[in-house]
């Protein structure tokens, strides 16, 4: 068993949920509804190196298959990549291997028997950051286990030594509880002296971004998704702005091509030619942690489709062994009236028995500066939409 769940919910969750607030995650509770689960789930040791194996070697996996994207139209046409997007994709230069994007996380599914199967990568705009990297490590030390999340803080530090961002945003800073939790956590953690501000209070000026009438702003940390600006008012002008290097925004553009779950059909189509693309050792890593995955609507049975750009479950679908739709998300914004679909071979999150019932675990891992380094935990029904929990994951000793 890879799983475990151990603890019992205390009879004080108010102040638990005041002790974590205190701490940056006041979000425990959304409304009247429970978001946070007050008990922890303890990860197998053996499990849990693998899973950084396959993180890591997944991670260049992908950077491999974005740099065999970039310059390519038709594949950004492919990947549903916002046309607005192209010029500068196409102009700009992708940081170093391994760092195209500094901040991000990749969504596993992982059963009690080991099997480990990436579902998509988040290397955008990823939250669960506050969760990860404040919440777990907390709550492990409730339960006396040590969690490998404390080390997130220096990989966040590094990464921003390095793109030096001068303003954090996210849209409705200081009014959306976890976007705001999650800039300014980041912020913290980065150890810069930053301002941070809402994404709606900025205006462009010939290409130059500012914010008020005096600032002008040239290094941005946004958590924004990047493929809105072929949408939102304004996502034309950010993007000129990108593309003509009056801002540097972080993640860098390039980012985008990593977030679309179109990339994992193009890592799988360069995979199944068994060309030399890949090493040995990647197609290996290929073959046992990815799931078949398609731009067309080629499996018959058993996969899921969702949108290229979908985001908290919103587009999914689950279809059975006969091919028939079994279930979709009703709750969350189906993207994909603006974005291409992507068919997957399904791979079930593993069901867990907590105290308030039974929910199947969504295993988080996320990169930070290139490093696989926080485990987050959602738990909820068989995809994993809006109305999924926070659970900590900890890892045994041994």
């Amino acid at each position: 068993m890879v799983y475990e769940v151990i603890g019992t919910p205390s009879p004080d969750r108010e102040e638990r949920i005041r002790q974590l607030a205190e701490l940056g995650f006041t979000w425990a509770n959304l409304g009247d509804e429970a978001y946070w689960i007050d008990q922890l789930v303890v990860m197998e040791r053996a499990a849990y190196e693998e899973l950084l194996y396959a993180a890591a070697t997944l991670w260049m996996v992908f950077d491999k298959a974005a740099r065999f994207v970039q310059g390519r139209r038709d594949l950004y046409a492919q990947l549903s990549i916002p046309e607005v997007l192209w010029d500068g994709l196409d102009r700009l230069e992708m940081n170093a291997p391994g760092f195209i994007s500094r901040y991000a996380r990749f969504d596993f599914a992982v059963n009690q028997e080991g099997s480990i199967k990436l579902l998509e990568l988040n290397a955008d705009t990823p939250t669960g950051y506050v969760e990860a990297s404040i919440a777990t490590p907390w709550l492990c030390e409730q339960y006396c286990m040590i969690s490998p999340n404390s080390a997130m803080k220096e990989w966040v530090r590094r990464a921003w030594e390095t793109e030096a961002p001068d303003y954090a945003a996210c849209t409705a800073y200081g009014k959306h509880a976890e976007d705001t939790g999650t800039v300014d956590a980041l912020v913290a953690h980065s150890g810069r002296d930053m301002t941070c501000v809402d994404c709606l209070d900025l205006w462009i000026d010939k290409g130059v971004v500012k914010v008020g009438e005096q600032s002008t702003i040239t290094k941005m940390f946004a958590l924004y998704p990047k493929e809105w600006m072929g949408i939102d008012d304004g996502g034309e002008a950010l993007a000129y702005s990108i593309e003509e290097r009056y801002v540097e925004l972080f993640n860098p553009l390039h980012s985008v091509i990593l977030q679309s779950k179109g990339l994992q059909a193009i890592v799988w189509s360069l995979h199944e030619s068994q060309g030399s693309f890949f090493t040995e050792e990647e197609n290996k890593a290929i073959e046992r942690y990815m799931l078949p995955t398609y731009t067309e609507p080629v499996l018959e049975r058993d996969y899921v489709s969702k949108s290229m750009f979908g985001r908290e479950g919103g587009s999914v679908e689950l279809y059975n062994e006969k091919g028939e739709l079994e279930v979709k998300d009703e709750a969350g914004f189906d993207t994909s009236v603006f974005f291409k679909r992507v068919y997957q071979q399904r791979a079930d999150l593993p069901k867990l028995q907590f105290a308030n019932g039974d929910m199947h675990l969504l295993t988080g891992l996320f990169v930070l500066n290139g490093e696989p380094c926080g485990l987050l935990g959602r738990a909820g029904g068989i995809i994993t939409g809006n109305s999924s929990h926070f659970v900590a994951i900890g890892v045994k000793s041994s």
